[in-house]
Formats: structure tokens, C-alpha cells, sequence
């Protein structure tokens, strides 16, 4: 498939406002500042983006990303903001929405506010890596397991019963040492390119062929619960994480 030399690529940072776990999830203050402002700054400061567009359902939300310098053009729809809406249904109508406005792009990146440690060079060395590949729907980070599925298992009329029924040899996976299980992969949450007319035309946000993006250090950490802010905060005092900078004074909540 032909690709342009020029390509307009936009920046989509979905900021649901209904988190269960963590209420307001995506405007928890993280260093003086909501976890959406740190994705909204990386995406700016990579300098790679034609626009850089919140997707909520919120004006609180809104607000807030304006603040930081994204645009907001729309209130994303209630009927597909809820905590089981599939992420298709928010990337197709946004990029509908502007299509209808004449402003077409030929990649979206998804960078979720939940993953704050990921910095305007991650970005950046990610779509490096994507125009390198012709072939390629689109590209995913993701991170080596730690819990490794080969030692799971679902429970049926009360027996256990491994997700994965396989074997090395004659020895099942879940007898297996963790060094000698193959090496799988989870996906995590900071980083999705993809072609537009993937989305568009086959109703995907990742299609079929699909480049790795191997997260280094934490750039893939993701914020999901309390545990995860207070590791986060952890992180930050001991050094062992940084931020996206952000010169702005923070966004006064009211």
C-alpha cells in the first residue's frame, strides 16, 4: 500500500470522565499537575503532531485540556463514554467529526493521560519506528510479562483449568520455570499509532499487522488504581521516573 511522504498525524488523548476505580482518574495531581496535562505536553513538545485533541465527555475535563494547550472541539457522546465502550467507537467519531470539517489525517496515536512517564522521545523514536515499516497497520507498546499467562488458570465446576494448555515437551507450561516459558508480551497504555483508514474502513484501531513498540523503563507505567499513584509518587521522589516538563503554572481547580 502507498504511503504519502507528507503525512498529517493526529494526537487523540481520551479523558472519560467516569473512572470507577480511581474517581476522575484522568485529573488526578500527579507533581502540581492532573495526569492529563503530562500526555497533552509530550505530545506538544514532540513536535510531531498536526493537532493534539482531547476526546471527553467532560467540561470539567475540557477545560482543563485547553488549559494545556490541546483542543477540544466537541463533548464526546454519552452513549459511547461508558466504561465498557469500545475505544473503535470514540476514534471513528472523532475522526469523523473532522473529516466532515475538511481536516483528514492519515495516522491517530492514542496517548492515554494514565501514563504520565511517558516523555516527548518516546513519541518521537515510536513513529520512527512505524514509518520504517511499509507493511504495518499499525504499532502498540507493549511490555514483557511479569505474570506470565502460561500460570494461569480459570476455575470450571470448581477444578482449575490453565488459559493455556500447552507444553514443553512433556511439561506443562504451568510446571514450567518462568525462564523457560517463551517470552510474551502485555500491551500497556501509552502509546497506539495507526493508520486512519484502519479505523475507518475496517472498524480496528490496530488491524492485523501490528509493530511492537518495546516500552524502556517506565515509560509504559500505567496509573489504573491508588496503588499505582502512590508508586508513581515513588517513583518521582526516588528518581527513579521523570515527567514531561511543564512550564505553565497549574491549572487552579475551582
Amino acid at each position: 500500500m502507498f504511503k504519502p511522504l507528507k503525512k498529517k498525524i493526529i494526537a487523540l488523548i481520551p479523558a472519560r470522565s467516569g473512572s470507577k476505580r480511581i474517581p476522575d482518574k484522568n485529573i488526578k495531581v500527579l507533581n502540581g499537575h492532573p495526569l492529563i496535562a503530562y500526555s497533552i505536553r509530550a505530545a506538544i513538545d514532540s513536535a510531531i503532531f498536526d493537532d493534539v485533541v482531547c476526546v471527553t465527555d467532560s467540561e470539567k475535563y475540557a477545560s482543563i485540556a485547553r488549559y494545556y494547550g490541546a483542543e477540544v472541539p466537541s463533548l464526546r457522546p454519552k452513549k459511547i463514554s461508558g466504561d465498557k465502550s469500545p475505544d473503535i467507537d470514540w476514534v471513528k467519531w472523532i475522526l469523523l467529526f473532522f473529516e466532515k470539517q475538511n481536516r483528514n489525517y492519515d495516522l491517530f496515536s492514542i496517548l492515554r493521560p494514565t501514563s504520565p512517564f511517558r516523555l516527548p522521545s518516546t513519541i518521537q523514536a515510536a513513529l520512527n519506528l512505524f514509518n520504517k515499516d511499509f507493511q504495518a497497520d499499525s504499532l502498540r507498546a507493549v511490555d514483557r510479562c511479569i505474570q506470565h499467562p502460561g500460570k494461569m488458570w480459570v476455575v470450571r465446576n470448581n477444578r482449575l483449568l490453565p488459559i493455556l494448555p500447552f507444553m514443553n515437551e512433556a511439561v506443562p507450561w504451568h510446571s514450567c520455570q518462568y525462564a523457560a516459558l517463551p517470552e510474551v508480551f502485555i500491551q500497556n497504555a501509552s502509546l497506539e499509532i495507526a493508520w486512519s483508514h484502519i479505523a475507518l474502513q475496517r472498524n480496528s484501531i490496530a488491524g492485523e499487522s501490528i509493530i511492537p513498540f518495546f516500552s524502556s523503563g517506565l515509560e509504559g507505567f500505567d496509573i489504573n488504581n491508588e496503588e499505582d499513584m502512590l508508586l508513581a509518587y515513588n517513583y518521582l521522589s526516588s528518581g527513579k521516573a521523570v515527567l514531561p516538563t511543564i512550564r505553565q503554572p497549574p491549572y487552579l481547580f475551582v
